[in-house]
């Protein structure tokens, strides 16, 4: 099983620490690919920075169809180009946020997101609601903490997003948390071990849900608002990201055929 996990910006040393956590948690025999796009933003920290990530995070996509890729991650909170990525893909896609939300339900009452940003605190309330999780979320909180501090030794990152989850389970009447960057996932042991409850990661969430819908035999819906785009003429800068008919996939031999989700 190969599992492309995709981190929208294009800072490499974030790719890198999410790609080890991946690895951390997926199946012997997985096969994890940690890749950024050639271009984009180098932090996700608003909508614009998100609508700039798309366009990279569907050309890697786009190559991860060509290389035979079974599934994807899309390793940004903010679960940007989702549904357009699940136009192009054959397999799953997940997203990190998706992903956590719902296993946090599945381990606790009511969990609270801890983000680095408070400027992104509505597109992560906005995710709990389209997914269903807001009954769920009991908060959303920022450490005011920028994405890329994330990546400096000495920065004090950890503490201070400790001490915002320490937080959350005295005001908030939650009982899990929620690591609301990806740039986070290397800090989930660690303050789980500190509070002494359930801190999701949706690095690792996401990368075991794909390996579990791809072992299922389950992909995207190709019927209806999930199916491939129609080809079309692209201009200008968009010139490459013309498609052309969705290629024919052949069902091996001695597989049963592909259910669908």
């Amino acid at each position: 099983m190969r599992i492309k996990i995709i981190n929208p910006n294009t800072t490499w040393s974030m790719t890198e620490k999410i790609g080890a956590c991946a690895r951390a948690v997926a199946r012997p025999g997985t096969e994890v690919i940690a890749v950024s796009p050639a271009m984009g933003p180098a932090s996700i920290e608003s909508h614009y920075d998100e609508a700039l990530a798309v366009p990279g995070l569907l050309q890697e996509i786009a190559r991860g169809e060509e290389g035979g890729v079974d599934g994807y991650v899309i390793a940004c909170f903010g679960d940007p180009g989702l549904k357009a990525a699940r136009e192009l893909a054959r397999g799953p896609v997940v997203g990190i946020a998706e992903a956590a939300m719902h296993l946090a339900s599945m381990v606790g009452s009511r969990f609270s997101v801890v983000t680095t940003l408070g400027r992104t605190m509505g597109q992560a309330w906005h995710l709990a609601e389209i997914y269903g999780m807001e009954r769920f979320c009991a908060n959303v909180r920022a450490c005011e903490l920028p994405v890329l501090e994330l990546e400096v030794p000495g920065s004090g990152a950890r503490e201070r997003i400790t001490q915002e989850c320490r937080r959350a389970l005295a005001e908030d009447g939650c009982d899990t948390i929620v690591l609301g960057c990806a740039g986070m996932a290397d800090l989930c042991e660690h303050i789980g071990g500190v509070l002494g409850v359930p801190v999701i990661d949706g690095v690792a969430a996401a990368t075991t849900l794909v390996e579990s819908l791809v072992t299922l035999r389950l992909a995207t819906s190709k019927h209806g608002e999930l199916a491939r785009p129609l080809p079309k003429a692209m201009a200008g800068a968009l010139a490459d990201f013309a498609l052309g008919a969705a290629p024919a996939v052949a069902a091996p031999a001695a597989a049963p055929a592909l259910r669908r989700a």
